[in-house]
């Protein structure tokens, strides 16, 4: 990858991780007991998020220090 490609890969997966924290703390307010599931209707996509941001940010690090190892 290139040095753009890498650093815009690393601000999305810090982008997702931002989103990721929101859509996990979201609750929705209801009157009565709501399920644990119901009450946190986006904690699958957080979880997700985390996941690719992970790997965004993963693949951006080991492009970066093949391309530093080939500079020394």
């Amino acid at each position: 990858m290139k040095f753009k490609a890498e650093i815009f890969s690393l601000l999305v997966a810090i982008a997702l991780f931002a989103v990721s924290a929101f859509f996990y703390s979201y609750e929705v307010v209801s009157g009565g007991w709501a399920f644990a599931l119901a009450a946190y209707p986006y904690r699958g996509y957080a979880i997700s998020f985390v996941g690719f941001g992970s790997v965004l940010m993963v693949a951006a690090s080991i492009s970066y220090s093949k391309r530093s190892k080939n500079y020394v």
